[in-house]
């Protein structure tokens, strides 16, 4: 697990931590600019709780870091459009409430104020930034040795389940030959079936020929001169 230390150190370890810019609001409220996005250098000091002048020190010093982590600085025409934006949408009591800076403005989004509290070490916020995102890392690494071991004794239930399937193979085989045999076997008896019943359709016709017989039979043996006679 990195230490405090090595965070302050390591811009690869902050790095990794960039994308949890959550930990901000769970220490203290962010206070943004009108538009939800950006901060001015007064309102990183103010929310860190030390001198504008101890935030433009560390940010001259880390100026590449920081750049690349949302920091800009706005000047000339620029500098005027953010100004009327931010009058546009400023909730004070008139535009004059609204400080506007005259040459320059240096602006912050959270991603750099995040950056700024792994760098400043003389401020009791960031350092409180440090440890939530070291705590957080830490249930993070726990979470996953907890996944890990869920997925080990899965991929063991499926070995076992892999073997059984193994040893129902040779079953499955024999059962589907008995199914084999059985469909021929119906097969058969179906042919048979069918036999019989064309041998029954004839049934009928012999039983009118037996009866015919057997009444030819009875007037015989009532009228015997008859068949004398004849």
């Amino acid at each position: 697990m990195p230490t405090e230390v090595a965070l302050l150190e390591s811009p690869a370890l902050r790095v990794e931590q960039m994308g949890r810019v959550e930990a901000l609001d769970k220490v203290k409220s962010l206070v943004m600019l009108p538009d939800g996005i950006h901060l001015r250098t007064e309102d990183v000091a103010r929310y860190f709780e030390v001198s504008t002048a101890a935030v433009r020190r560390l940010t001259d010093r880390h100026q590449p870091e920081l750049t690349d982590n949302g920091m800009k600085v706005l000047r000339g025409a620029e500098l005027r459009t953010f100004h009327s934006d931010m009058l546009s949408l400023w909730k004070g009591e008139g535009p004059g409430s609204y400080p506007q800076a005259s040459t320059q403005l240096r602006l912050y989004t959270r991603r750099t104020v995040l950056n700024v509290a792994m760098l400043l070490r003389d401020s009791d916020i960031a350092r409180s930034v440090r440890t939530h995102l070291l705590d957080a890392e830490e249930d993070l690494r726990a979470l996953y040795v907890s996944l890990e071991r869920r997925v080990t004794r899965i991929e063991g239930c499926l070995l076992g389940v892999g073997s059984a399937l193994q040893e129902l193979g040779p079953v499955l085989g024999r059962m589907s030959q008995r199914l084999d045999s059985l469909d021929r076997k119906l097969d058969v008896t179906h042919q048979a079936v069918g036999e019989i019943g064309l041998r029954l359709t004839d049934v009928p016709r012999d039983v009118v020929r037996l009866d015919a017989r057997m009444d030819d039979f009875s007037r015989r043996l009532r009228d015997p001169g008859r068949r004398t006679d004849g």
